[in-house]
């Protein structure tokens, strides 16, 4: 329910009142200012307030919680505006898409009928400057990477692609004129983008064992190779492939047009996670591009970490967002589910389950907040990015096993939402660089020795 929505209940309710009772009620409070503070709370207040007016408790019972994973009210810290689109953000995912979310992800399909709504958000890009863009914060990006993994991991990862992989390549690497051509028209959602790295033999191992080729041949550039689970591909209208010159040996980052001859994506199948969003296996058969299509600065693997530092923090929050949406769904239905009587959330070893996912899910977000502050100041670091990851991917499995047992066998049903987040958890441990390469990373920072194989 939209807070707009929650705001015209309250109204009717106070139509209810006789003017007697109004009159009265305007000797204790100035009901005018009321009125007017009313409209400044935020969802979650309403919420509660909502609740409070419309609920008579029965005898001896005393008022629930709301189901809030934001244990900290770190949302407090966040401007009006920013917050305003944080639930604008809320608002789509519960409305438009988790009524269709489970039957998509059954069936390994993507709700294309999604995007011309999502668009209407103004959310793609939100960090960048210029060319249609928020400029926004950081911090305000990872905000809506929770807000969407905590309906669905699916779409949090195809617009976490589009928006932060395929337009942040073209955003750092890119010419201006690369830049004018696609990320105006990629912020409306009128092109879709995709962002191809990983590779079927080596995985995202790429930085010294990358297959994929690319040479220059009278004016072109010849691409072969394949690339791995790469999301979007099977719809998207650019696709960034990263290549490795033969005759320089450094890794070149290019712009591949669906409609480019020796290109051909193919979707993979059968995957126990992420099943809404469309990975592909692409195969690059002497595909030809255009020095014009080559990103003009992207160099050597340098350039492509700076990509995935830049977006690595958004990954976190999504494991953060995964979490908070399989607590809540599991303190909702312990709420609800009755056992011998009571509900299962008065007892105790139902309530040790959920401060155990509340503990994990509080540090998860604070400490992503934190990351997010140091990246909106430009003092984000490989190491800061890669111990968000490990730490939010590892303490999301626990969050989201929790959820599980507290639901019993209803746990594993997809109606119920948490098996989907348990199944969603798995592909967060694995993409953007596995638990144990961001160990290293974050072991290499904290003793000056790196234990990398080479």
């Amino acid at each position: 329910m939209s807070i707009f929505k929650k705001i015209k209940g309250t109204f009717q309710l106070l139509k209810t009142i006789d003017l007697d009772q109004l009159a009265k009620l305007n000797e204790k409070i100035d009901l005018s200012d009321a009125i007017k503070n009313l409209g400044e709370l935020d969802e979650r207040q309403l919420k509660g307030l909502m609740k409070m007016l419309t609920t008579k408790a029965k005898k001896g019972q005393h008022q629930l919680p709301p189901i809030d994973g934001d244990f900290y009210n770190l949302d407090l810290k966040l401007s009006k505006e920013d917050r305003d689109i944080q639930l604008q953000v809320r608002n789509f995912m519960e409305d438009e898409v988790k009524p269709l979310v489970n039957d998509h992800w059954n069936r390994a399909k993507f709700p294309f009928q999604i995007i011309e709504k999502f668009a209407k958000l103004n959310i793609a890009g939100i960090a960048y400057e210029g060319y249609g863009c928020a400029n926004k914060s950081f911090l305000l990006e990872g905000i809506i990477a929770q807000e969407l993994a905590r309906v669905d991991v699916s779409i949090s990862t195809f617009f976490g692609v589009h928006s932060g992989l395929a337009m942040g390549s073209i955003y750092l690497c890119g010419s201006e004129e690369q830049k004018q051509e696609w990320l105006p028209a990629m912020q409306r959602l009128e092109k879709i983008g995709a962002f191809g790295l990983t590779e079927p033999n080596v995985g995202s191992a790429v930085a010294g064992g990358m297959e994929t080729t690319c040479k220059r041949i009278d004016g072109n550039w010849i691409l072969n190779g394949q690339k791995k689970w790469i999301g979007n591909a099977t719809f998207a209208d650019v696709i960034i492939i990263w290549a490795r010159d033969e005759d320089s040996n450094q890794v070149k980052g290019f712009l591949v047009r669906k409609e480019n001859p020796g290109f051909k994506a193919e979707k993979m199948e059968d995957k126990m996670a992420l099943r809404i969003v469309q990975n592909a296996i692409i195969t690059l058969t002497n595909c030809s591009v255009p020095e014009s299509d080559r990103l003009q600065n992207a160099n050597s693997f340098k350039d492509t970490a700076k990509v995935l530092q830049m977006t690595r923090a958004g990954v976190a929050w999504q494991a953060v967002g995964c979490a908070r949406g399989a607590y809540e769904a599991a303190l909702k239905y312990t709420k609800k589910r009755e056992q011998f009587g009571r509900p299962i959330a008065s007892f105790q070893l139902i309530q040790n389950h959920l401060v155990e996912m509340v503990s994990n899910l509080t540090a998860m977000q604070t400490l992503c907040f934190r990351l997010s502050e140091l990246q909106d100041q430009k003092l984000l670091t490989d190491e800061h990015a890669s111990l968000a990851k490990v730490f939010c991917s590892m303490r999301t499995r626990d969050v989201v096993g929790r959820a599980r047992e507290v639901m019993g066998g209803n746990g594993i049903l997809l109606e119920y939402d948490v098996a989907r987040f348990v199944a969603d958890a798995e592909a967060i441990y694995s993409y953007e660089g596995t638990k144990e390469i961001n160990s290293l990373i974050v072991g290499r920072a904290i003793t000056g020795y790196s234990a990398f194989v080479n």
